[in-house]
């Protein structure tokens, strides 16, 4: 039997149980697709990853391996799995670290992780955002379950991508978002004809500061985190000049599924492009174990 260590750590959170979980292999051997897609199914989390370790010498030029699954399918990117696995690695691998930063050589390219004095807090830095189509408010209202009056009227839905692409929806208030049913069925394929995978849904919270809650429903459930789509998130707000250039803004996600967790969250624009986006948090340590495969 093949013995495969493995760590269970919770993103974007600083308390265990609460934020987002994930299962981080350790794949000296490097295991074929299908093993990895299986080893994510028994896992049962929104992802897994499988860091495939190659010499330091290129780790430090040019990032250490990681691959991204969910339970249904491999992904080119995701954040609370970069993240967690950057923070895995740190205290796990600290060869892989130059001046309290490494860089993950993921599918959709090199994505660097810097970490703060505080050992479990970590920012990434995101792809420049692409910008793609603006959507119909009322066929986004249906497809999501509210009315278009649930809609910020100031905000017109748009698909952008640091990775994977979303549908940035700006709810009218909390209660709106409270209402949010997204019909998956129709939505799916709806998406993908304008470039985007999943809806992710904002609301502020009516607080004096930029702040926001946020709901992404998918696969049937709801992610108690989504850094990919809060990259996307706070370049469409800087775009739209909701929030300032470099200004950080906390957005809060997962309270309707039990899992608060806290994402923060700060891009720059220079005449007209959005760059420098950023999506940080902190990651607590739950488990460890071994995989055992034949």
């Amino acid at each position: 039997m093949r013995q495969l260590e493995y760590f269970i750590v919770d993103v974007f959170t600083r308390t265990p149980m609460t934020g987002n979980a994930l299962a981080v292999v350790m794949d000296p051997a490097g295991l074929g697709t299908d093993t990895m897609q299986s080893i994510a199914r028994e896992f049962n989390l929104s992802e897994t990853t499988f860091v495939q370790r190659r010499p330091v010498e290129i780790e430090r030029s040019e990032g250490v391996r990681v691959r991204i699954f969910t339970t249904q399918e491999e992904l080119p990117f995701a954040g609370h799995p970069t993240l967690g696995t950057a923070s895995v690695l740190r205290s796990n691998a600290p060869d892989t670290i130059a001046k309290d930063q490494l860089t993950l050589a993921l599918n959709v390219g090199p994505i660097k992780v810097r970490f703060d004095s505080d050992d479990s807090f970590a920012e990434m830095t995101q792809r420049d955002p692409e910008f793609g189509q603006e959507l119909d408010p009322a066929e986004v209202a249906r497809l999501i379950g509210l009315s278009v009056n649930d809609l910020h009227p100031r905000f017109t839905p748009q698909v952008v991508s640091t990775g994977n692409g979303f549908a940035i929806v700006v709810a009218r208030d909390l209660q709106a978002l409270g209402l949010l049913r997204v019909r998956h069925d129709e939505s799916s394929a709806w998406l993908r004809d304008r470039g985007g995978r999943w809806f992710y849904v904002l609301a502020p919270t009516g607080v004096r500061e930029p702040a926001f809650r946020a709901r992404m429903q998918f696969y049937g459930g709801e992610d108690p985190a989504t850094g990919s789509a809060a990259g996307c998130a706070i370049s469409y707000l800087v775009a739209r000049g909701a929030v300032a250039s470099d200004e950080r803004i906390l957005v809060r996600q997962g309270v309707e599924v039990g899992r608060t967790s806290d994402l923060f969250l700060r891009a720059k624009i220079d005449s007209a492009k959005v760059t420098d986006v950023r999506v940080a948090g902190s990651t607590v340590p739950v488990a460890t174990g071994q995989l055992f495969l034949p």
